[in-house]
């Protein structure tokens, strides 16, 4: 199996971690794909299987933890599961592209431990806990208790920043889209056209 780079991006909840993603995604020199994550949790909105997750139920994903056929997994929440599925990234390097992940920390962290060479594992820092709770809340899609849940779990995943390769500080998001494309343009080994 030929393999290409692995660009995770990591950060709790409301950093701006997706928003950064489908920026770099945007860019047709990076030849990038995004890594689709599997997850016990429920649809929300207009989310589509096999676009924006591979939806299992909790059992099934379990199955697929037993039969060894993730690359990272964790149980985020009781019962609700996300990880990366081997064959995921084996099709994105299939088609010749680097792979970009838009997952939870200790997700990205596991990555680079399995392939340290290939990773370029980046943290998103957002201006401060206060502000991730107020984007959190205008996102309304999750409940006052699911927003306390991930703010606690925020301030533990801050603490490990200093673990992955780079660290983003998402005050402005202008800048910080500038900061992530050089590098990954870097990381990948290609000029901005």
């Amino acid at each position: 199996m030929s393999t290409g780079k692995l660009i995770v991006f990591s950060a709790p909840s409301g950093s701006g971690k997706t928003t950064i993603v489908k920026h770099l995604l945007g860019l047709d020199y990076l030849n990038l794909a995004f890594s689709i994550s599997a997850t016990s949790r429920s649809k929300r909105g207009d989310e589509k299987d096999g676009e924006d997750y591979y939806f299992l139920t909790a059992n099934a994903f379990k199955e697929k933890i037993k039969a060894g056929e993730f690359l990272e997994w964790e149980e985020v929440y009781r019962d609700s599961f996300y990880g990366t599925l081997h064959a995921e990234v084996e099709r994105i390097w299939a088609m010749g592209k680097n792979v970009i992940f838009d997952i939870d920390v200790a997700g990205g962290l596991r990555i680079k431990k399995k392939f340290p060479n290939e990773t370029l594992a980046v943290f998103v820092k957002p201006p401060s806990i206060d502000e991730l709770k107020i984007r959190l809340k205008k996102r309304k899609t999750e409940s006052e208790e699911k927003i306390n849940m991930r703010i606690a779990k925020a301030s533990i995943e801050l603490a490990t920043a200093p673990q992955f390769d780079k660290i983003i500080k998402n005050y402005d998001l202008n800048i910080a889209l500038k900061e992530a494309e050089q590098l990954v343009a870097d990381f990948v080994g290609v000029k901005k056209p």
